[in-house]
């Protein structure tokens, strides 16, 4: 397959401007691929913008969503933000990274896990399968059904925690038992919910974009346009859909990004 070319960065005809996206719900349905319409339009406004994506998940994940064997999902975007910028990518080049462990320390990430844990076994809902804590490069991923699960018992969870709030009682377990460890608890997705230090909720990668400004020939970001489902104060996209830097566009589908973008930016 022959890579897509596109125009430098400072030679996009809107100038300034980049278009940031959440990936479940905005760009594609959790661990599922893009569909090949939202690839074209995505490559269709990356002609007039510069665009990227921010992701509390890890690089792999959206690697299976956006990318494929054959095109890397940083060849997709220009700027790629996993787990909320603390893994990043310009124009295909890693970016600094930070890392939870050290930021909290062993014992205090033990401690965590054990609560989690013992939280998790006591825990009475209907399903249960494997994975409840998946430790991540810049967060820590804790779901009470376990990732393990499938398609239709995700589904299946996503309902019932509407229900009977099961991931938010337990972020306020988490919240009494560790308040003073300076912790972020983000309910996102359909099944878990991220802990982070304050201040590494998704806003974070907006610092990427800041320091573009000081690169030589670097370009100052003075219109970001943020686009996410979870938009709602508790949701893992508020804080930088409210960010005083971002234009926060609320959607409810991929199908909807779509409609947004076209009306937007003539596509």
């Amino acid at each position: 397959m022959v890579a897509e070319v596109f125009p430098a960065l400072d030679q996009r005809p809107i100038p300034n401007t980049i278009c940031l996206f959440d990936v479940d719900y905005t760009l594609t349905l959790p661990r599922r691929p893009a569909a090949p319409e939202m690839l074209t339009l995505l490559s269709a406004l990356r002609r007039k913008v510069a665009t990227g994506y921010v992701s509390g998940s890890d690089f792999a994940k959206q690697q299976e969503q956006l990318g494929t064997a054959a095109v890397p999902v940083t060849a997709r975007f220009d700027f790629c933000f996993a787990e909320n910028g603390l893994t990043a990518y310009r124009s295909g080049v890693p970016l600094a990274s930070q890392s939870f462990l050290a930021w909290v320390g062993e014992a205090q990430y033990q401690r965590l896990v054990r609560f989690i844990l013992h939280y998790v076994a006591d825990l009475d809902i209907p399903i249960k399968r494997g994975t409840f804590v998946e430790f991540r490069n810049g967060m820590m991923n804790v779901s009470p059904i376990g990732r393990n699960a499938s398609l239709d018992e995700r589904n299946e969870f996503e309902r019932y925690d509407a229900i009977h709030r099961v991931r938010a009682t337990f972020v306020a377990a988490l919240q009494k038992e560790f308040a003073g460890l300076g912790l972020t608890y983000s309910i996102g997705g359909q099944i878990s919910f991220d802990i982070f230090p304050t201040g590494w909720d998704k806003t974070y990668c907006l610092q990427h974009l800041e320091r573009e400004a000081t690169r030589p020939g670097g370009i100052a970001y003075t219109t970001i346009h943020f686009f996410g489902d979870r938009t709602f104060e508790g949701g893992n996209d508020y804080e930088i859909f409210s960010d005083p830097r971002t234009i926060g566009h609320s959607v409810t589908s991929p199908e909807d990004t779509a409609v947004q973008l076209k009306q937007l930016f003539d596509l």
